[in-house]
C-alpha cells in the first residue's frame, strides 16, 4: 500500500509545484498512480504566494486529483481571522493577533493584493481582506479534514495526544501539539506522519515521521513516498531511504 506525503508548504507555491512534479516522476518510475497524496496542512503564512497554494489545491481537487489536504494550525488561524472576528486560539498569547509579524499572516494577505497591513488597523484590515479573498478560499480552509488514516499510516498535521484512542482525539492537539508527543517513544498502533514542528531535513523516529523541512524559513520542502511503513525521500534524482533512528 502506496502513499505520498507532503509537508507545510506555508505559501511556498513553486516547491509544492516541484514537490508535485517529484511525485509525477515517481509514479512514472514505479507504477501506481492510484496512491493518494496527502498535504499536511498549513498551506498559508510566511511565504509570498498563499493564495496561490489556496488555489492550487483547491481546483486540483475540484478536478478530481487524488489528494487528501489536511487542515494546519496556521490555516485555522486564517479561516477563523475572516469569518469569526472575536475568536482567539488558545495557545496563541493574547497580545498576538494573526497580523504579529511571527505568525507570517501579513504576507498571506498580502498574496491577495492587499498592501502590508497594519495591526493597528486590524478591523479595516479584515474588511479589506473579506473583500479580496474569495469566499471559495475561506470555504476550502473550513472544511480541511484534520487527520487521514490509510494502512498502517496516520497522517495529522502536528501530532496526536499518546495513548488517546483516534476517536477521543481533539482538534487543539492534532493542530498543535509538540509535547508529550514528540518525546514519546511507545509504539502508536500505526506511523504517524506529520510536520508543524520544523526541523533542518526529515526525520524518521520510528513510531512518527516529521517532514517539517522549514520551507517557511528558507527551507525545502519535503515529499515523501511511504510503502506499508517504509518511507522514502522523494529527490530530483529519485528515492532516497528514509531510515529509522
Amino acid at each position: 500500500m502506496r502513499s505520498y506525503a507532503i509537508g507545510d508548504i506555508h505559501g511556498q507555491l513553486s516547491l509544492l509545484e516541484d514537490a508535485h512534479a517529484r511525485i509525477a516522476a515517481d509514479r512514472a518510475a514505479y507504477g501506481d498512480d492510484a496512491a493518494p497524496v496527502v498535504h499536511l496542512g498549513d498551506l498559508v503564512d510566511r511565504g509570498p504566494d498563499s493564495a496561490g497554494v489556496i488555489r492550487f489545491l483547491r481546483e486540483g481537487l475540484a478536478r478530481g486529483e487524488n489528494w487528501v489536504v489536511l487542515k494546519g494550525n496556521h490555516d485555522r488561524l486564517f479561516e477563523r481571522f475572516l469569518s469569526e472576528p472575536d475568536w482567539r486560539d488558545e495557545r496563541m498569547s493574547p497580545e498576538v493577533s494573526y497580523l504579529h509579524p511571527a505568525i507570517g499572516g501579513q504576507e498571506t494577505l498580502m498574496s491577495y493584493g492587499l498592501f502590508r497591513p497594519s495591526a493597528f488597523h486590524i478591523k479595516r484590515v479584515r474588511e479589506a481582506a473579506l473583500a479580496a479573498v474569495p469566499t471559495e478560499d475561506i470555504a476550502f480552509l473550513s472544511d480541511r479534514p484534520l487527520m487521514h488514516q490509510r494502512g498502517e499510516v496516520l497522517f495529522v498535521h502536528a501530532g496526536i495526544r499518546p495513548g488517546t484512542p483516534l476517536p477521543e482525539q481533539i482538534e487543539q492537539d492534532l493542530l498543535w501539539i509538540r509535547e508529550p508527543f514528540l518525546s514519546d517513544t511507545r509504539e502508536h498502533g500505526f506511523l504517524v506522519v506529520h510536520g508543524h514542528t520544523a526541523i533542518p531535513q526529515p526525520t524518521h523516529y520510528r513510531n512518527r515521521v516529521n517532514i517539517d523541512s522549514r520551507a517557511a524559513y528558507g527551507g525545502p520542502l519535503t515529499a515523501i513516498v511511504i510503502e506499508n511503513r517504509s518511507v522514502w525521500r522523494l529527490t530530483d534524482t529519485g528515492r532516497v531511504p528514509l531510515l529509522p533512528l
